[in-house]
């Protein structure tokens, strides 16, 4: 069992920037890759990002792809996503996710723990 816990959040305008973390404890971190997640208010939870293991591989949904950076340091069981010319779209709750699976994992049902999540609002 793993656990995680998001951080980073809050209120940003149109082209700012923000890093969320997720910190995890329990089970061995790096035997993990790990994902990012987004809910946006009535819409399906979607697939930001992913990341493996040894952090030598990542891959984007095309909506994030060239702004978003998915980064992890397994030295302190800590995966990031680095969010920079946020639009107003990216608003939603972004969840970090783990999974054992290996290839590119970007089925919400194929990552087997949970963080709580943490709430990202751009104004326009």
């Amino acid at each position: 069992q793993v656990q995680l816990v998001e951080s980073g959040g809050g209120l940003v305008q149109a082209g700012g920037s923000l890093r969320l973390s997720c910190a995890a404890s329990g089970r061995t971190f790096s035997s993990y890759a790990m994902g990012w997640f987004r809910q946006a208010p009535g819409k399906e939870r979607e697939f930001v990002a992913r990341i493996s293991w040894s952090g030598g591989s990542t891959y984007y949904a095309d909506s994030v792809k060239g702004r978003f950076t998915i980064s992890r340091d397994n030295a302190k069981d800590t995966v990031y996503l680095q969010m920079n010319s946020l639009k107003p779209e990216d608003t939603a709750v972004y969840y970090c996710a783990a999974t054992l699976r290996l290839g590119t994992v970007v089925a919400g049902s194929r990552y087997d723990h949970w963080g709580q999540g943490t709430q990202v609002t751009v104004s326009s």
